[in-house]
């Protein structure tokens, strides 16, 4: 039996608060990511470069957020979902297991939301296991049409047959969009106490783990103080059976 541990996590581009007194988190995300020591670990609102808070911060990491937060010996796959005045950013994907081939698709609905979809193929063992790291829209219908797009991306990208994993933030707490990826066999794993969002007090579950042709074993949320100083959101960490 192989053990899969996966968590997603929106770090909130490394920084908290507003203004002034914002902070730099971005060390101590370092460390979470560690600590959760997760074979894969999915990541929204990651910043590659952003030169007015590099000039703020006088520990702003010489690295990019996704290669700074990859503990030693693991690989990070990052591509930009945003381009901003001062930056960009958008998801990245750290692995523990080798990494096969990965790819990106632009899924912004409007232009005032710019958004992505990273896909990673990763080799655990003898096994390809694909995964999909998203970040959906604020606005319920573009996230509809955004699913609708990640459905036919996997139709296209993804054999049949193959382990798939898609987490990430969905920015949606009903059931619509569990309903439509179920059609196409992809299951969330989650309980009762899965709220994620916001890290201080969670009342909605935004972050999710879907798989197909793993067998889901375990649902682990991290809580306290420690964690909701670090990100908005609180990761989300599952474990399946390959």
């Amino acid at each position: 039996m192989t053990l899969l541990r996966v968590a997603t996590y929106n770090i909130h581009k490394g920084v908290q608060g507003i203004g002034p007194r914002r902070r730099l988190e971005i060390h101590n995300l370092g460390h979470a990511v560690e600590q959760i020591d997760a074979d894969v670990v999915c990541l929204q609102e990651v910043r590659k470069l952003h030169r007015r808070e590099a000039r703020h911060f006088a520990r702003w990491p010489e690295l990019p957020q996704a290669q700074f937060l990859a503990p030693e010996g693991y690989e990070a796959v990052y591509q930009t979902n945003a381009f901003t005045r001062y930056g960009e950013h958008g998801n990245a994907l750290l692995s523990r297991w080798p990494v096969i081939d990965h790819q990106h698709e632009d899924m912004s609905d409007h232009r005032f939301e710019q958004r992505g979809l990273l896909h990673v193929e990763v080799q655990v063992q003898a096994r390809a296991v694909h995964v999909i790291v998203v970040h959906l829209g604020l606005i319920p219908a573009s996230r509809t049409r955004q699913v609708e797009q990640l459905k036919r991306f996997i139709a296209r990208e993804v054999p049949a047959r193959a382990p798939l994993l898609v987490a990430g933030d969905f920015n949606d707490w009903g059931v619509h969009i569990q309903r439509a990826l179920s059609a196409i066999n992809l299951v969330a794993l989650e309980d009762q106490r899965s709220a994620t969002y916001p890290a201080r007090l969670p009342v909605v579950q935004l972050d999710h783990i879907y798989s197909r042709g793993l067998t889901p074993m375990r649902l682990e949320i991290p809580r306290g103080r420690i964690w909701w100083r670090m990100s908005d959101h609180l990761p989300l960490i599952a474990e399946f059976e390959l």
